[in-house]
């Protein structure tokens, strides 16, 4: 309600609304409560006072609780009337019912490309070869500890680890997945 920068908040109100209805006609069905922030700063009550005005003009209904977010006063409050409201409302399912069609596309993952793999030897080196593996590894924050955990994880349950000692993969030994290395370590 400030009125900062030159903005109106009655048109800032309108334009949110309409984003709103924009997004999903739903929503302009749905409760709201406009909560008339910044009251502390000087000349917020007058222009809460025209917000209200021009509300009754354009025949709106709608509840207005101030506060200063700064003060924090009227906040908890704010809280309280939400709760309020919220217990109101009725469920409504999440997602909205298609019409019938006639024929639809379903996309599903091919969650073997992600587990196919070739291991090759260049001396004490050990190359994997998995363009599923390489794109999950890129996609890794390795900087963790836990993500080295889960990274290790996912692994052991593909059957690399085991595929690895079977290729005669030894403590220290190197192992290469498109540019990242790793040290093997046997964990018995």
């Amino acid at each position: 309600m400030a009125g900062t920068e030159g903005r109106d908040p009655y048109d800032d109100w309108l334009k949110i609304n309409e984003e709103l209805r924009l997004y999903n006609e739903k929503l302009a069905e749905r409760p709201q409560i406009v909560v008339a922030n910044k009251m502390d700063i000087p000349d917020a009550e007058e222009y809460l006072a025209l917000f209200k005005e021009r509300l009754a003009e354009d025949g709106f209904e709608v509840e207005i609780l101030p506060i200063s977010a700064v003060t924090k006063k009227g906040v908890q409050e704010v809280l309280y009337r939400a709760m309020d409201v919220l217990a109101t409302i009725p469920e409504a399912p999440l997602v909205e019912e298609v019409s019938a069609v006639s024929e639809r596309k379903i996309y599903k993952l091919d969650a073997d490309e992600n587990r196919e793999f070739t291991i090759r030897r260049e001396n004490n080196t050990f190359i994997i070869e998995s363009p599923g593996i390489e794109k999950m590894i890129k996609r890794m924050n390795l900087g963790s500890h836990e993500a080295l955990q889960r990274f290790a994880r996912v692994m052991r349950k593909l059957g690399i680890d085991s595929a690895l000692r079977k290729k005669g993969a030894e403590d220290g030994h190197l192992v290469r997945i498109g540019e990242y290395e790793f040290e093997f370590v046997e964990h018995n």
